[in-house]
């Protein structure tokens, strides 16, 4: 079958781990598949989903310490959900925007295979200690900005890769602290869980970098002008300190790009 039609088709699986288990199956693939960049597809309002977990606003999300085991299995299920939507927006931007060279597509695709593994690293671990996904609420805050981009892929590029995905990369680092601090078995595991989340997201951010610049390069456009318009014009989360440099230099953010994002999370005098 057809790449992007093959990732269509997993978009709309609406069981958890089938999903992820068919993307894996699917980025495995990827390579021996033809991809026809000018197919275009009916959308679905919504990837498929599981009945669980039950969404609510951002706000009513409750915290709870990581130091109880309920808070624990909170923690971690609140970045299965993470990494669960990743799936979708990697899939969204494998079927969803035609005309683009087949290496965009092929990268999408290993993209989303890695997020599926790293869903079921996380489903796995909570698993190990009697818990699911689905076992606690959770916020739709990321499909937001992937549905006011549906549109436009460089305002994908720009949004979901480098300004949501590279939250990841500053934050990270520190959640691994907090869980060093309680120094559970199950914490210092979910440490070594986030390491491989980590490295892997450090090249997903990259490969959002890298076609974020192709396509400003393709329309003429200056890509700091047009990432700051479009995060103005859909409301993106403003980046707030620390800065996980080291990474995003990584992935692809030039010196300028870091001290911009520094001086838009300072707070005013």
């Amino acid at each position: 079958m057809e790449l992007r039609q093959s990732a269509l088709q997993a978009y709309e699986i609406n069981h958890a781990t089938q999903k992820a288990l068919a993307v894996q199956t699917l980025a495995q693939q990827a390579s021996a598949q033809q991809v026809d960049c000018t197919m275009q597809f009916v959308a679905p309002v919504l990837p498929g989903r599981p009945s669980l977990p039950t969404l609510v606003p951002p706000q009513n999300v409750p915290r709870r310490s990581p130091y109880t085991a309920q808070g624990h299995a909170a923690l971690m299920h609140s970045i299965a959900h993470i990494e669960f939507n990743a799936i979708d927006l990697a899939l969204d931007a494998v079927w969803r925007f035609s005309h683009l060279p087949q290496a965009y597509y092929r990268d999408w695709m290993q993209v989303a295979g890695e997020e599926a593994k790293h869903f079921l690293l996380l489903q796995n671990h909570l698993q190990s200690y009697g818990f699911g996904y689905g076992d606690f609420t959770a916020h739709d805050g990321l499909w937001t900005l992937c549905d006011k981009t549906r549109h436009d892929v460089a305002a994908r590029m720009a949004l979901i890769p480098r300004t949501l995905e590279a939250r990841g990369l500053d934050a990270t680092p520190v959640v691994q602290n907090k869980l060093r601090r309680v120094g559970s078995p199950q914490a210092l595991a979910a440490v070594e869980i986030l390491d491989i989340i980590l490295q892997d997201e450090v090249g997903h951010v990259a490969i959002g970098n890298r076609w974020y610049h192709w396509l400003c390069e393709q329309r003429g456009l200056n890509p700091q002008e047009f990432a700051a318009n479009v995060a103005r014009e859909h409301k993106a989360p403003v980046p707030k300190p620390p800065f996980n440099h080291l990474a995003r230099r990584l992935a692809g953010f030039s010196e300028g790009e870091i001290q911009a994002l520094s001086a838009v999370a300072m707070p005013q005098q």
